[in-house]
This record gives structure tokens, sequence and C-alpha cells, in this order.
């Protein structure tokens, strides 16, 4: 299965960041993974406050990622493990508590990806 062209990723990371935006999600953050993993392009973190909050979070990812033809979502049903993982294959959310992002620090096993940056209203310009 050959992926779909690189440009075709950044309208579903620009979606996904709004719908966290919208559902006020804490410390968005964008990894750009291209030519660095073979798994995904980009990584989209995300922080919650609840275990409600996650759910909501996941839902409204995976309402983004479903915009695109193709793409699939799926999310683990242990809302309460405060780690969830919305997967659309070229882009991956993971939306965490806060402790659990604390505890697994996926900024630092990516810290040579470069970040896109994300402003407020969730305003997107690519780094990479």
């Amino acid at each position: 299965m050959t992926s779909p062209p690189e440009e075709d990723a950044l309208p579903v990371v620009r979606d996904v960041v709004e719908a966290l935006a919208e559902r006020q999600a804490e410390d968005v953050l964008v990894l750009d993974l291209r030519g660095k993993s073979s798994v995904t392009d980009y990584l989209v973190l995300a922080t919650g406050n609840s275990t409600p909050h996650l759910r909501a979070l996941c839902r409204a990812a995976e309402e983004a990622l479903g915009r695109k033809p193709a793409k699939q979502s799926l999310r683990a049903e242990e809302w309460e493990s405060g780690w969830v993982v919305a997967d659309g294959i070229d882009v991956v959310v993971h939306l965490f508590s806060e402790e659990m992002r604390r505890r697994f620090r996926l900024e630092q096993l990516w810290k040579d990806a470069p970040v896109v940056e994300v402003g407020a209203g969730a305003s997107f310009r690519d780094e990479g």
C-alpha cells in the first residue's frame, strides 16, 4: 500500500488541530515526522483534563480524521488509562492526561522532529 502524497496530510492536520482547539485541548503540539518515521507523517499530541474530556477530544479527532477519504480512526477503549490514540494513518493523534503525558514524554522521543507551529485560534504554519 502506498501512502498519499505528503501534502495531502496537511489539511487533515489542520482539521484535527482546529477540532481539538474547539474542545479546549491543552498543550497541542504537532510534530513533522516525514522522513523520520515509516509509520506516520505527523504526530499530534494534546492533553485533556479528565476522562470525559479525553473522550470528547478523541471523538473530535476521529471526526476530523474521518473527513478525509480512506482514513481509518481507531481508539483505545480504556479511557481511564489517560492515554488514547486516534490513528489516521498519516496523522496519528495521542491524547493524554497531564500525568501520562509527563510519564511517557513522546516529545522527547521525537525531539529531532520539526515542530509545526499552532497558534491562537488553531492557526497553522508548516516549519518543515
